[in-house]
């Protein structure tokens, strides 16, 4: 399902907007950037309803993202800790999230984008070793997936199959 998201957003909602953009005809200058120029554009294209329309838009894919965000950093709570935490943890970082999301409505966007690009290296430096370590498993699985399906069978993935050392959640 996320890679569905991914690619609804990457390749066909921000492909569409790019050539929206284009197409219609506002030139993009560095005091019509960013979501003023995408509403510019819709409304030389739309008329009035293109203003409405890409505010709506991009306050629900606001407020979609931070409920996504706010899920990821539950998760992450809750494996740190090994349990669920308590009701006053859980709304003390919900509060800081809050707060740092109006934080940020204040700040240049120019600003929020470095800061989000760092961010962002931060979790690939993360990540890329986790997946260097964790790849290996990846591999078995599919090994494992494609044996079972030459054989004919139903593919049934089993953590003990590919000598996964922990506890999943969803496999057996």
């Amino acid at each position: 399902m996320q890679i569905l998201s991914v690619f609804i957003d990457t390749v066909l909602v921000y492909s569409a907007t790019g050539f929206m953009c284009m197409t219609s005809g506002i030139e993009a200058s560095e005091a019509l950037s960013g979501a003023p120029y995408v509403q510019a554009a819709l409304s030389a294209t739309l008329g009035g309803f293109g203003s409405i329309f890409i505010t709506v838009a991009m306050v629900l894919f606001a407020f979609t993202t931070l409920l996504g965000n706010l899920y990821y950093v539950d998760q992450c709570v809750f494996y740190i800790l090994g349990k669920v935490p308590s009701r006053g943890v859980q709304y003390a970082y919900h509060i800081v999230g809050a707060l740092l999301v109006f934080l940020g409505a204040g700040l240049s966007a120019d600003l929020l984008w470095n800061v989000a690009d760092i961010t962002m290296g931060v979790m690939t430096l993360i990540n890329m070793p986790v997946i260097l370590i964790l790849g290996k498993y990846v591999f078995r699985a599919l090994k494992n997936y494609e044996a079972q399906r030459k054989a004919g069978a139903d593919p049934v993935f089993r953590a003990a199959d590919i000598d996964l050392p922990h506890e999943v959640d969803y496999w057996h």
